[in-house]
């Protein structure tokens, strides 16, 4: 405890979610009216200017007989700097734009998955969800640079073009129309395959995300192995499987480009035919004629923007659906639960227990993991678990701590279901040292503080806390102490990170720790420490451990015991020892088995 009172602090998990539907253009729009119609304006003026310069060459030339250099020369010169500085400006102004709503909506993405449940984070993966913050942010991103201005503007220069070249002669536009007409049926075949391949190449990218992340974070198994070679043609066979479906989209985005040149080929030839006749016959002048042809080069530029744009469309749609998906998995929230009274006001005498299942089953998929588990755990004192790898135990824990729903039965916490707690209260009356005393990649002083202010809690108890673990001294030998942070190079041994797991526990004013084989990588000196911790805060409040050494279970004033699923025995170690074969045979049958110092640890795998 930091102060010897027991404070039990409200989370924010109630507060309201954002629309679970992602709208890019109402999420980049959303108060910042002003910016988006300047963008708007800029566009419009660079629009203009480009529509407007060829007809200038067209009476430039006009002119040169009569004012050799008139004013149309510096007009052409006024179009061409307004054209480009408008068209500057507008593109930054929209970047600047569309990186902020991407700041946003990563920031969103990350809270996003932080509150979501437990087993929809680990249906979506680890690859998935950095693809969501990475190759998926970067096609919103390039929707964005196209959707609200490109598009639109380029569809407004075509339309102009075409409405422009339809006054200098509609003959010669019906002509670069039907010269036209082939391509964009060529090009409507390929935009409606393109869907498919970005779903498929988006698909392929985040299950490759997932396997890296997985062999970095199995590194130095897989260098204990050397198999360096045989997980690397692994991800080199997904890597290749990526790659081809980025070619076959790749090979569809390709024919986009040439058919709109070609369409243009062939009306530049019709055009220059016809516009050659129409001349000598007297029905078009030069002057006209040359901005006819100028007006059919420059349609090409916005017939490539919006086959460019809507490639972009479709791949930042298929990212906006990943994004709608991913918000639409639900998160945690505390319901209309009522605050619950804290147990020390239960604890007068009365003898509700801080931890009871009844009947409680439970499976992950159709693999079933409990199967009718039924024990209590007293509000004071130390309570061991032991069982075989698979039998349950763990997972009771996550029951506990609501991060997975019983599918039937009952979990109460300090005589309450936990479905009828509000969640933070829930949490806040729990600390939890996991099996991989998982840290946070950030200092040691965040990392004893987690879920509080740092400056909540004085140097000078971090450190007092930290030498009743053993760990003062050395963490004392850090380059900055407690503001080292733990990243990189700069990491602490599997003892170490147990040892400052176990301190973030001891930090909190939890009535209930919950310890997932706390000592499993701790010395025998370090191990002693813990045992006189364990004393100490289990005189208080009520410690629950997952046990693997046969110290930790006769030192216990009550022992749960785990066979498939269900608990087949209650009690301390003499009565098990007399009345349940199950835990008789852990000790006899060397399933807990004598280490240094009379420590023993279950040698049958991974705790469950």
């Amino acid at each position: 405890m930091a102060d010897g009172t027991r404070t039990h602090r409200a989370g924010r998990a109630g507060a309201p979610e954002p629309d679970r539907d992602f709208r890019i253009m109402r999420e980049l729009a959303a108060n910042r009216g002003g910016q988006i119609a300047l963008i708007t304006l800029l566009a419009l003026l660079s629009t203009a200017s480009t529509l407007a310069l060829p007809w200038a060459v067209g009476k430039l030339i006009s002119s040169l007989d009569e004012n050799g250099l008139s004013a149309y020369t510096w007009l052409l010169v006024g179009l061409g700097l307004g054209s480009a500085l408008a068209g500057a400006g507008a593109t930054f102004l929209l970047s600047r734009l569309g990186q902020q709503m991407i700041c946003r909506l990563r920031v969103r993405t990350m809270r996003h998955t932080l509150g979501m449940r437990v087993p929809d984070i680990r249906q979506e993966g680890s690859g998935n969800l950095v693809a969501r913050i990475t190759a998926d942010t970067a096609r919103v991103k390039k929707l964005i640079d196209a959707g609200p201005i490109q598009l639109p503007m380029a569809a407004l220069t075509t339309a102009g073009t075409l409405v422009i070249m339809g006054f200098i002669d509609w003959m010669l536009l019906l002509v670069t129309l039907g010269a036209f007409l082939v391509a964009a049926v060529l090009i409507f075949a390929v935009v409606k395959g393109l869907r498919h391949s970005y779903v498929a190449v988006q698909e392929a990218t985040s299950g490759l995300a997932q396997r890296y992340i997985a062999a970095t974070d199995a590194v130095k198994v897989i260098k204990a192995y050397r198999a360096e070679r045989q997980v690397g043609d692994d991800l080199a066979e997904h890597a290749e499987g990526v790659a081809r479906r980025e070619i076959a989209a790749a090979r569809m985005e390709a024919l986009m480009m040439p058919t709109i040149t070609l369409g243009q080929q062939i009306a530049l030839v019709a055009v220059i035919t016809g516009g050659g006749a129409r001349m000598l016959d007297g029905r078009l002048s030069l002057a006209d004629f040359v901005a006819f042809l100028l007006y059919l080069l420059q349609l090409t530029g916005p017939l490539m923007m919006i086959a460019s744009a809507v490639t972009a469309l479709k791949m930042g749609v298929v990212a906006r659906e990943r994004f709608t998906s991913l918000f639409a998995k639900d998160r945690e929230h505390d319901g209309d639960a009522a605050p619950v009274p804290a147990p020390a006001a239960a604890r007068d005498g009365s003898a509700v227990p801080a931890v009871r299942f009844d009947q409680v089953h439970f499976s992950y998929g159709a693999n079933p993991v409990l199967r009718g588990a039924d024990f209590h755990v007293p509000a004071q004192g130390l309570t061991a678990m032991v069982g075989l790898s698979g039998s349950g135990k763990t997972t009771s824990l996550e029951l506990m701590q609501r991060f997975a729903t019983a599918d039937s039965g009952s979990v109460e916490v300090f005589g309450r279901d936990t479905s009828q707690w509000p969640l933070s209260e829930l949490r806040a009356r729990m600390a939890y040292v996991d099996q991989s005393s998982t840290l946070v990649q950030d200092s040691i002083r965040a990392n004893l503080t987690l879920g509080r202010e740092p400056s909540a809690v004085s140097d000078e108890e971090l450190l007092r806390v930290l030498d009743r673990v053993g760990l003062a001294t050395e963490l004392g030998r850090t380059p900055q102490g407690l503001d080292t942070v733990l990243a990189g190079n700069v990491d602490l041994s599997g003892g170490q990170r147990q040892r400052l797991a176990i301190a973030r526990a001891m930090l909190t004013d939890a009535d209930l720790v919950l310890l997932d084989e706390p000592s499993s990588q701790l010395d025998s000196i370090n191990e002693q420490k813990l045992r006189d911790l364990v004393d100490e805060l289990s005189r208080e409040r009520a410690l629950l451990v997952v046990a693997h050494r046969i110290s930790t279970v006769q030192h216990a004033d009550h022992v749960i015991v785990f066979e498939a699923g269900r608990t087949v025995g209650e009690g301390d170690h003499a009565t098990l020892m007399h009345e349940c074969p199950a835990y008789a045979q852990l000790v006899h049958g060397q399933m807990l088995t004598a280490g240094d110092g009379g420590r023993t640890t279950l040698k049958a795998g991974m705790p469950a």
